[in-house]
């Protein structure tokens, strides 16, 4: 049986995994023009980043790896909300599923950002 923590950890990385599965999905279903051309490619690289360094983190060779994967992975997450909120005040895309992927994704920030801090305070 898994532990707490390994549990937590596994849920984590599918919600996040979903996360970026319903991303993909929004970002396709974008009007093709200029403007969400240029954010949707943006917000495509910064949002699959997060997902991506958060799996880096996870077979990092050290403490201060793991913490570098972890803090570039908040990084992209940090990008990726300002792409979301431009999208959403640009009224481009479905507002609902904007709405949702910003809110999950303040969500998902915290927990890595909450798990940077206590890896540091270590």
């Amino acid at each position: 049986m898994q532990n707490d923590k390994a549990k937590f950890k596994n849920e984590f990385k599918k919600r996040l995994y979903n996360w970026v599965l319903r991303l993909i999905k929004f970002i396709d279903k974008l009007p093709k023009d200029s403007v969400c051309g240029v954010m949707g490619k943006q917000l495509l690289r910064s949002g699959t980043s997060i997902l991506a360094n958060y799996i880096e983190a996870n077979s990092a060779s050290s403490k201060k790896d793991f913490i570098n994967f972890f803090t570039h992975s908040l990084k992209s997450s940090n990008e990726s909300k300002v792409w979301l909120t431009l999208l959403r005040d640009t009224e481009k895309g479905d507002r609902k599923e904007l709405e949702w992927l910003l809110q999950e994704l303040i969500e998902i920030s915290n927990i890595i950002a909450k798990g940077i801090i206590t890896l540091k305070e270590k």
